[in-house]
C-alpha cells in the first residue's frame, strides 16, 4: 500500500534566500535548513517500504521529522523542533496516492525509551505495593478481628482472603502482574506491535534500538507482513543490516553525494559486517 507517493524538499537556492534574509537576527543555527540540501536531497519517491540509510548527521532523522511535521502525523514525544521548522516545512510539498489514515504516526527511539521508563515507574510502584501487602497479610493473619458493623465489611473480606490463601496467593490475587517480567527488547517490541495498526503510514526512526539481533529479525518479519498483508506503508530510518534486508525495500543512501538508491548488500555498514564475518569464517563450527 502506498499513501505517500513522494515528498519534495527545498533546493539550495530556496534555502539560501531564506537564510540570508535571517542574517540580521541573533540565530547561529537555522536547523533544519542546510541539512538535507548538503547532499542535494530534493525529493524522495516512496514504495510500500522505503528506507533512509546513513550515519549520524546524514539527515535521515531530520527527513522523518520534516515529513511527519508536514503531514501532521501523531507522535508521542517532543523532538528538536526549532523556530525555523515551520518556515522549512512551508517550502516542502508532497503528493498522496491515498488519504492518510488516523492510525498513521511517526515512532522514534525516544518514544520507545519513554515507554520503557514508564514501565519502570509502574514497576517501582508495584514493588512498593507488594511490600505493603506482605505486611498487610501478616497484620491481618495474626489479628483478632471481629466485625461490629457494616463499615467493617471490606476488612472482613480481607480477613477471609488471608485465612483461605497462602501469603504468595494473597499477593498474586491482590496485585497486578509485574511488567518487569518483560525485558527491554520485549517491551520495545510490544510498543511497536501495539502502535502499528492495519492500513496506516508509519515513519520509524531507528526502530532497532533496544532490540537484540533476534528481536530485530522478529520486527523485520512483522513489518514485512504488515506491508504485504495489512495495508501499511513504512518509511524507516535505520542502519540495522537486518532491517535493511527487508524484501522489496527501496533504500536511499543518505551518505552519498548526491543521495543515491542502492541495494542493501552495497551499503558500507552491511559490507563491514560481511567483511568481518568472512575474516572469521573459520572460527564458526
Amino acid at each position: 500500500m502506498i499513501y505517500l507517493s513522494h515528498f519534495s524538499f527545498p533546493d539550495i537556492e530556496e534555502e539560501y534566500s531564506f537564510v540570508m534574509a535571517q542574517k540580521r537576527t541573533c540565530y547561529d543555527s537555522f536547523y533544519p535548513f542546510q541539512i538535507l540540501s548538503k547532499n542535494h536531497l530534493l525529493m524522495l519517491d516512496f514504495e510500500p517500504v522505503t528506507i533512509l540509510y546513513g550515519g549520524n548527521g546524514s539527515g535521515k532523522t531530520t527527513a522523518l521529522n520534516v515529513i511527519g511535521e508536514k503531514l501532521g502525523l501523531s507522535r508521542d514525544t517532543l523532538y528538536n523542533r526549532t523556530n525555523f521548522f515551520e518556515d522549512y516545512t512551508k517550502l516542502c510539498s508532497y503528493k498522496l496516492s491515498k488519504p492518510i489514515t488516523a492510525e498513521s504516526r511517526i515512532i522514534t527511539s525516544d518514544d520507545v525509551f519513554d515507554f520503557m521508563l514508564n514501565l519502570r515507574t509502574i514497576n517501582d510502584g508495584i514493588n512498593q505495593k507488594r511490600e505493603d501487602l506482605f505486611q498487610d497479610y501478616l497484620d491481618i493473619k495474626y489479628s483478632k478481628f471481629q466485625m461490629k458493623s457494616m463499615d467493617d465489611y471490606e476488612q472482613l473480606k480481607k480477613v477471609n482472603m488471608v485465612r483461605s490463601n497462602t501469603q504468595s496467593r494473597y499477593i498474586r490475587n491482590s496485585l497486578m502482574d509485574n511488567v518487569r517480567e518483560h525485558s527491554n527488547g520485549e517491551s520495545a517490541f510490544m510498543y511497536f506491535s501495539d502502535k502499528i495498526k492495519e492500513n496506516g503510514l508509519y515513519l520509524l526512526d531507528e526502530p532497532e534500538n533496544s532490540l537484540s539481533p533476534e528481536r530485530q529479525q522478529e520486527l523485520l518479519r512483522f513489518l514485512e507482513d504488515s506491508a504485504r498483508f495489512f495495508g501499511c506503508q513504512f518509511i524507516i530510518a535505520t542502519h540495522s543490516p537486518f532491517l535493511l534486508s527487508m524484501k522489496g525495500a527501496k533504500i536511499y543512501d543518505m551518505d552519498e553525494e548526491p543521495v543515491d538508491i542502492k541495494g542493501w548488500t552495497e551499503l558500507s555498514n552491511v559490507r563491514a559486517y560481511y567483511d568481518f564475518f568472512k575474516q572469521h569464517e573459520k572460527d564458526f563450527r
